[in-house]
């Protein structure tokens, strides 16, 4: 793709200047797909988010059933699916196999979205406090947090429409508004 963009410039301005800027376009595409994230690892990351919310209310209302954590997290995995269940499914084996929380919770507190979750069942676990308040506090931020990217998202649709919309007025503008005004006043300033 950047070598296509890359000819394009280089044969649109032509000659030495052509080439170099053919060169700097190539150079900054190359930059933004490197940047550019994953689209699996970014559906991933949209799913992770918007399962939160419900995963957190279900671990609350397993854990103030009399579960144990183990149990709770397990049945929740069960329920969800999809990548946070996997996660969920994977701390609950590690808890069944005697590991100790914190190791247990690593592998979902190297997700930035899903360390809170972490830190919060690794510190119930090793201090014995009760962790139900401060999950219900998770799930409300994670849904405030998701009510917030919705709202932006539509914002973005918004103005990414009005440039389409743009394109295709501003020439009928020009053409019917600014070019007769010009002609009309070109007529008169060089009729003698």
């Amino acid at each position: 793709m950047s070598i296509a963009c890359a000819v394009a410039v280089a044969i649109g301005v032509g000659g030495v200047p052509g080439v170099v800027a053919g060169m700097a376009v190539a150079a900054v595409v190359v930059t933004v797909m490197r940047r550019r994230e994953p689209a699996d690892a970014r559906r991933r990351r949209e799913r992770l988010l918007a399962d939160l919310p419900f995963a957190v209310e279900m671990l609350v209302a397993c854990l103030r059933a009399g579960q144990p954590t183990r149990s709770a997290v397990e049945a929740v995995a069960g329920a969800v699916g999809g990548p946070l269940g996997e996660g969920l499914a994977s701390v609950g084996r590690r808890l069944m196999l005697g590991a100790d929380p914190g190791e247990a919770w690593a592998a979902m507190a190297a997700e930035p979205s899903l360390a809170p979750l972490a830190r919060a069942m690794t510190r119930a676990a090793l201090s014995g406090a009760p962790v139900a308040d401060v999950l219900i506090r998770l799930a409300a931020d994670a849904r405030q947090e998701a009510r917030a990217r919705s709202t932006a998202a539509a914002r973005r649709v918004g103005v990414r429409a009005v440039a389409p919309l743009g394109m295709c007025f501003l020439p009928a503008f020009v053409c019917l508004g600014i070019v007769p005004v010009i002609a009309g006043l070109a007529s008169q300033v060089l009729v003698p």
